[in-house]
C-alpha cells in the first residue's frame, strides 16, 4: 500500500499548490480593480498561472490513473493467489 499512498500523498500537495495559484489569480484580479495593475498585466500574468494550474490538473489526473492501475493490479494478485489456494486444497 506504500505506493498508493505516495500517489495520494502527492495529488493533495497538488491540489493544496493549485489553491494557492487560484489565490494568487485572486489577489491579481483585486490588484487590477484597485488600478495597481493594468488589464494586460493582468492578463498576462493570469494567463501564466492558469498555464501551471492546467499542467499541476494533467499531472493529477495522471497520478489518479497510475493509483487505479495499481489497485487494479493488487485486485487481480489477491485474486491468483486465491485460485492457488484453491486449487491447493483440491
Amino acid at each position: 500500500m506504500g505506493f498508493i499512498e505516495r500517489l495520494e500523498k502527492n495529488i493533495a500537495k497538488l491540489e493544496k499548490r493549485i489553491e494557492k495559484e487560484e489565490e494568487k489569480i485572486r489577489e491579481l484580479h483585486e490588484k487590477l480593480e484597485s488600478k495597481k495593475i493594468t488589464k494586460a498585466e493582468f492578463n498576462l500574468k493570469k494567463r501564466h498561472i492558469e498555464d501551471k494550474v492546467n499542467a499541476m490538473k494533467a499531472r493529477i489526473r495522471i497520478l489518479q490513473g497510475g493509483m487505479a492501475k495499481e489497485k487494479r493490479h493488487l485486485e487481480e494478485k489477491k485474486k491468483e493467489k486465491e485460485e492457488k489456494k484453491k486449487k491447493k486444497s483440491k
